[in-house]
């Protein structure tokens, strides 16, 4: 069990070094987008049309693909080796590729129906604008739906860098091209800009398969591979159900496109934000604990809900303080990375405003995508389906309560409550389904937590008070400041949780000292 936790970990790691260039170079592509667009309505047009073209990322890349694909496949490769694993991955592929065409071109035809369900307040000249763009921009899902099949397959055989590392390669690829023909060609140059992207972030997962023995090429489907039928009937239900929880941005801009202009960019760029550290933490420890969790026989109840609970453990000690931090600092974030060029006062008020709301929701989403991981390893579509509607419900009621009295602000605020009730309540079915609960919240954890909690806001308010931030000053003391707080308050932290005896210290000792090398089993080390 020890060993199970500290390779998810030392996986996660992996990740987390490969996503925090993704990351970041993410940051970096909205601030150059912000420079160059501010919060403008044209800006809203390309985010509606991106939202509609980015809805298989994480259907596909972060959900159901990962969801249905990896665990088979890793029980294939562990059972009857690559050669079997890789006919799998060719026959899959082949579907994909009929699957994804298909909605590509329905998605072209259907874009006017689309852009007017997720924007039934913009204007007319906005919504034509929106429309074209989201028809060029369609085939991004066929980019991001391969490029998801070459993650699976990386990640089965013990490969997390290279897939960590793909979107940096999409953002490098996306800047050079805004920051060459966007002042020729506007917004379209962003469209241009995401296809390029995509294209780029496939092609090197594929050639990275390819190195490590599993070419994806197509191969006609055998209907009677079990392997492939019990693939394929994992996917279809859990496509519906994380179909719904493209619904959630949905509802969002939905709402947004009723409130002043500009309100969608200010809500895109805050999400952007907060997918640093979601990306980062969350997802590299969801990827990787989804393998271990595959590898786990389903009577062994017991280690599975250790992993389950050490996984949870882990994700919420790294991401609590950074809510915290985020809440209290989020001014003084958005200031930082966007205010220049078009970006002005008012996005600046606007974009912080709703990344306080957002950051609010990361130790729920945190929760709810892990364990998402847990109801895939267990195979219960049905569970994992229960727990995305009530992300979706909640996120529809609580913005519907929370738009009037605190506008934009109300709605990131009904997406961080909807995702950390959906996620309580998944920790709750798959506590019902093990016959135990997972003990992920015991009383001298939340309270060694709840103290460490209370010293890193308390130092990031005294810095505050007493070493304010200057947004007058020059690009580099503001850069020293921000940083210097963030590395101030982790060393407390780092700190303080030592000093409590956190066990996740232990943790990450194990996965940290473990000695590389020797004999190196597929699907049981990392080969980036």
């Amino acid at each position: 069990m020890v060993q199970r936790t500290s390779t998810m970990i030392r996986h996660a790691l992996t990740m987390m070094v490969g996503t925090l260039a993704s990351r970041v170079l993410g940051l970096a592509r909205e601030i150059f987008t912000a420079a160059l667009f501010g919060a403008s309505g044209l800006l809203d047009a390309f985010n509606v049309a991106f939202t509609l073209a980015n809805l298989a990322r994480q259907l596909l890349a972060e959900g159901a693909l990962s969801a249905s694909f990896v665990p088979v496949f890793s029980r294939v490769l562990a059972a009857k080796g690559k050669e079997a694993a890789a006919r799998l991955a060719r026959q899959t592929l082949f579907v994909l590729l009929l699957a994804t065409s298909a909605v590509v071109a329905a998605g072209m035809v259907l874009s006017p129906w689309l852009v007017a369900i997720m924007a039934p307040g913009v204007d007319m000249a906005k919504a034509g604008l929106a429309v074209a763009m989201t028809r060029f921009m369609f085939p991004f899902l066929l980019f991001v739906s391969l490029a998801a099949l070459a993650m699976g397959v990386l990640n089965s055989m013990g490969s997390f860098f290279i897939p960590a590392l793909a979107p940096a390669l999409s953002n490098v690829v996306y800047i050079i091209i805004i920051v060459l023909f966007s002042s020729k060609y506007g917004a379209w140059g962003l469209v241009a800009a995401v296809l390029a992207g995509g294209a780029a972030q496939f092609l090197l997962q594929w050639l990275w398969s390819a190195h490590l023995g599993v070419p994806l090429v197509p191969d006609q489907p055998d209907r009677g591979d079990p392997d492939l039928r019990v693939m394929l009937r994992l996917f279809l239900p859990y496509a519906a159900g994380l179909s719904l929880n493209q619904v959630n941005p949905v509802i969002s801009r939905m709402f947004a496109s009723f409130l002043q202009e500009g309100a969608i960019s200010v809500l895109n760029y805050a999400n952007r934000v907060i997918q640093l550290p979601l990306g980062l933490f969350v997802i590299a420890v969801s990827q990787a604990v989804l393998p271990q969790l595959a590898r786990c026989p389903l009577d062994m109840k017991e280690e599975f809900r250790d992993l389950m609970r050490d996984a949870l453990r882990f994700a919420l000690f790294v991401v609590l303080p950074v809510t915290a931090v985020m809440v209290l600092l989020s001014s003084e974030i958005v200031h930082l990375l966007f205010f220049r060029g078009a970006f002005n006062r008012w996005a600046w008020e606007g974009t912080a405003y709703s990344l306080a709301m957002y950051s609010l929701g990361l130790p729920g989403m945190a929760c709810s995508t892990v364990v998402m991981r847990g109801l895939y390893a267990r195979s219960m579509p049905r569970a994992a389906l229960y727990v995305t509607l009530s992300s979706v419900i909640g996120t529809a009621l609580f913005s519907f309560l929370l738009m009037k009295p605190l506008s934009y602000g109300g709605l990131a605020l009904g997406t961080s409550l909807a995702f950390t009730a959906s996620g309580l309540y998944g920790i709750h079915l798959l506590s019902r389904s093990l016959g135990t609960t997972l003990g992920v919240f015991s009383p001298a954890w939340m309270s060694k937590m709840g103290s460490a909690l209370l010293g890193v806001s308390g130092l990031t308010v005294a810095a505050k008070t007493f070493l304010p931030y200057a947004p007058e000053a020059p690009l580099i003391v503001r850069v020293f400041w921000t940083g210097g707080i963030l590395l101030f308050v982790a060393c407390a932290y780092a700190a303080t949780t030592a000093l409590l005896r956190f066990p996740e210290w232990r943790w990450l000792k194990d996965a940290c000292v473990r000695k590389v090398g020797g004999k190196r089993e597929t699907g049981k080390d990392d080969r980036s």
